[in-house]
C-alpha cells in the first residue's frame, strides 16, 4: 500500500509532467504528497556568498512552488511542501527515509547519451540509493 509519495520538483518542464503523476498516484491511494525542491549550494565560495546563493535559491523556489500549492489545495490529497540544501540527488533519498516515502517519482531531463554516461543522473542516483519504489517521468 502507498501511504506517502515523494515528487522531487525543480520547476522543469519535466518536473511538471512528474507532479501531475505523483499528485494522480496520491488520489488513487490516498496517500500523503510530499514536494521537495532541492536548492544546491555552490562548490566553490566564500561562506557570505555561499549564503546568499542559498538564499536565492530558497526564494526561486518559493516561487516556483506557490502555482502548485494553490493548484492543488483542492485535490483532496494532504499536501506538504519543503525546500533543503544539499546535493539533489543525497538530499531526495535522505528526505524519503526520514518521511517513511513509499514511492519516489521524479522528472527525466533530456541530456546527451555522452553527457548521461559521463556525469550520471539525479535520477540515476536515486534509483541506485533509495530504499523503495522510484518511478521517472518522462
Amino acid at each position: 500500500m502507498i501511504k506517502h509519495v515523494l515528487i522531487a520538483f525543480d520547476g522543469s518542464e519535466s518536473a511538471q509532467k512528474a507532479y501531475l503523476f505523483a499528485l494522480d498516484i496520491a488520489k488513487k491511494y490516498g496517500a500523503d504528497l510530499y514536494v521537495l525542491a532541492v536548492a544546491r549550494p555552490p562548490e566553490f565560495g566564500d561562506e557570505v556568498e555561499t549564503e546568499a546563493i542559498i538564499e536565492n535559491s530558497r526564494k526561486h523556489y518559493e516561487k516556483v512552488l506557490a502555482p502548485l500549492k494553490a493548484q492543488t489545495s483542492s485535490a483532496g490529497v494532504r499536501l506538504h511542501f519543503d525546500i533543503v540544501v544539499g546535493h539533489p540527488a543525497e538530499q531526495i533519498v535522505i528526505y524519503a527515509e526520514k518521511h517513511s516515502v513509499d514511492h519516489i517519482i521524479v522528472g527525466h531531463r533530456g541530456r546527451t547519451l555522452f553527457k548521461r554516461w559521463l556525469m550520471g543522473s539525479i535520477a540515476r542516483q536515486i534509483l541506485a540509493h533509495a530504499h523503495c519504489a522510484v518511478t521517472v517521468v518522462r
